[in-house]
């Protein structure tokens, strides 16, 4: 006799609210940054993840750096009094920051007490789980630091014993490289998706540092002279099978300043130097229009940029325009969400993380 199953008013609320956490856009922040009383000016309220960047390697262990480390991760748990459906996220490695993570991860034990020591310190500092910025496997990162065929199941790998040792309930993401190289030879897709939460696409530095041609550094779209682009990121994951809600796309709270850039084009896709990076909190003293730098928007990537033609300076960069394509992109492509690096970079209030919550209530209510 088959026994019926009987579903209280409780049971349907639950599954709801399960539902509902499942499909919420996310809008996650990595906060790189040792000032404590700074983490309270900013907007948590809007975020749904933020992740702490970065914890290193000791030996074959997850580790803080330092005190100071530590009384930062303390604060950013706190922030969930202001917030209770934060999730507090310690993060491995950043640009520079891996440099043994390919051997560690080449052996069973490595990825065994990496993992163990993962739980440890999420269970000490009462953390939701972990990022991983190994940048990269497989392909050439960091200059120096290694890399090998076997990263690519090495790190699968890794994440199914993080999984193993976390559990269901903790969040597992990682960091990808928006260019194609990464996408095409970096990840076991479709084995490494079954197991995290969140695939956290770097849809920025398209045009890096090492780049003697200037371009758009976090352009939405391609175009004629750049493949690069989330769009172009995105649309390959899909078509490699991995599931929209689980991709978030990029943006940079920063711009990237070449310098020697002819006066030609209005300096896009000219040769160049690369100069420095410029945080978003310093465009308005840096970059003005009373310094001679002049505004352009492409329509075709639709991002923005910057030339100087008396000093033959060219900047590339988001604003709120282009995070806010970008915010409407991620919904109409029903992905999981947005995350940006850094938040620190950001003014306390009218910056770009309001630009993110103001094209994604706005577009919402559009879309209805």
């Amino acid at each position: 006799m088959q026994k019926r199953m009987f579903i209280t008013w409780p049971m349907v609320l639950l599954l709801l609210c399960s539902h509902a956490q499942q499909n919420k856009f996310a809008v996650i922040a990595y906060y790189s940054g040792n000032n404590l009383s700074q983490v309270d000016s900013f907007a948590v309220e809007k975020l749904t993840h933020v992740i702490f960047s970065f914890c290193h390697l000791k030996g074959n262990r997850l580790d803080v750096d330092n005190a100071g480390d530590s009384a930062m991760i303390q604060k950013m748990v706190s922030l969930k009094k202001r917030n209770a459906d934060l999730k507090v996220l310690l993060s491995l490695g950043g640009w520079g920051g891996c440099a043994t993570c390919s051997d560690v991860f080449s052996t069973k034990n490595g990825r065994k007490e990496f993992a163990v020591s993962v739980k440890q310190l999420s269970d000490y500092f009462g953390t939701d789980g972990i990022d991983l910025d190994w940048e990269y496997p497989v392909i050439a990162g960091y200059p120096g630091h290694k890399y090998q065929p076997a990263d690519k199941q090495n790190f699968t790998r890794l994440i199914k014993q993080l999984r193993k040792m976390l559990g269901k309930g903790s969040e597992l993401s990682f960091a990808a490289g928006g260019f194609n190289s990464f996408i095409d030879k970096a990840v076991e897709w479709k084995k490494v998706m079954k197991k995290v939460n969140y695939v956290n696409l770097m849809t920025y530095d398209l045009v890096n540092g090492y780049s003697k041609l200037t371009g758009h550094h976090t352009a939405l779209y391609s175009t004629d002279k750049q493949t690069e682009s989330t769009d172009n990121a995105v649309q390959r994951l899909l078509v490699l099978g991995v599931p929209s809600k689980k991709i978030i796309i990029g943006a940079a709270f920063y711009g990237r300043m070449w310098e020697e850039v002819p006066d030609t084009a209005s300096g896009l896709y000219q040769n160049g130097k690369f100069l420095t990076s410029i945080s978003y909190k310093n465009f308005a003293s840096r970059l003005s229009t009373d310094s001679g730098f002049v505004y352009h928007w492409d329509e075709q990537a639709m991002a923005p940029y910057l030339f100087n033609p008396a000093r033959h300076l060219f900047v590339t960069y988001d604003d709120k325009r282009s995070i806010q394509e970008k915010t409407k992109y991620a919904m109409d492509k029903n992905l999981g969400g947005i995350m940006f690096w850094q938040l620190t970079g950001d003014v306390y209030s009218g910056g770009l993380l309001d630009a993110i919550d103001e094209a994604k209530h706005t577009h919402s209510k559009s879309t209805q």
